[in-house]
């Protein structure tokens, strides 16, 4: 299950988007999904998923390894195509009891399934898969960092996303151990019904609480036993700084997602 877990994985290289500016990805990502949300036709949609190819290549990281980020998220896929496909008005293509489908439901629930798609894997890659944990909590704090101002702690937020991506597949691993320990010991977690399933992953979650707390105490201590008291004076091994490459990738960026708009609002009509 761990394995199937991007959150917190990173995936090493040297492309383009590797060497971008944590930052950069960051303000381009969130433009980029609004450029996915607006659209309601086909055609920029079309378009998207051409420029999600393009940003596939450019990573040079495998197709399986993005395609896998699409696993954890499908059921929500699946079930936001259901609760679509059934909604909305149109000329009936097909009608079971109260059930209705119709075209412009069914348009509406291809184009929400592709919006999810696209965000999950555009999201897997300029971020997840091409961005280290550390990479992230400095980007974070570095946008954060005006917000100190009003008293934002921008530094402890940063450390706590840090920490949290860092142990998620640690954990991840250590509910592995647990469902094989208590496996070994006899229980069967596929057998009954409902509430005797919930009452067997009872015995998971007591454990897995008890080894998180017992880490976030360790943690602790050690963070203490190393003097931490927050991010005043603290210095950092690499500083973050824009590069001519960030500025040329973002012109390039903004261009694209300016097209898809434009083909958004010039073509409405098209399917």
């Amino acid at each position: 299950m761990h394995n199937r877990l991007l959150l917190g994985k990173y995936y090493p290289g040297n492309s383009i988007l590797h060497r971008l500016d944590p930052r950069t990805k960051f303000i381009l990502l969130i433009i980029l999904m609004i450029t996915i949300l607006i659209p309601r036709t086909a055609f920029p949609l079309v378009l998207i998923a051409v420029f999600s190819i393009i940003l596939i290549l450019i990573s040079k990281i495998p197709v399986k390894e993005i395609l896998k980020s699409l696993r954890s998220v499908s059921f929500i896929i699946i079930f936001a195509f259901i609760i679509n496909i059934f909604s909305g008005e149109g000329n009936t293509l097909f009608k079971f009891y109260f059930l209705e489908i119709t075209d412009a439901s069914l348009k509406n629930a291809i184009i929400m399934s592709a919006r999810l798609i696209f965000l999950v894997l555009d999201t897997t890659i300029l971020l997840t898969l091409t961005t280290t944990s550390l990479q992230l909590a400095d980007g974070i704090e570095s946008l954060l960092k005006p917000l100190t101002v009003f008293r934002v702690p921008a530094h402890e937020i940063a450390m706590m996303i840090s920490i949290a991506l860092r142990f998620v597949p640690t954990l991840m691993e250590e509910t592995q151990k647990i469902i094989k320990a208590q496996s070994s010991r006899g229980a069967n977690f596929d057998a009954g019904g409902f509430y005797t399933k919930i009452r067997g992953y009872v015995s998971i979650i007591v454990p897995l609480f008890v080894s998180s707390f017992r880490r976030a105490s360790e943690l602790a201590l050690a963070m203490e036993a190393r003097c931490y008291r927050g991010g005043e004076g603290r210095t950092k091994l690499k500083e973050l700084k824009y590069e001519r490459l960030d500025l040329i990738f973002t012109i390039g960026f903004l261009l694209a997602c300016s097209i898809i708009l434009f083909s958004h609002y010039k073509f409405t009509n098209l399917l």
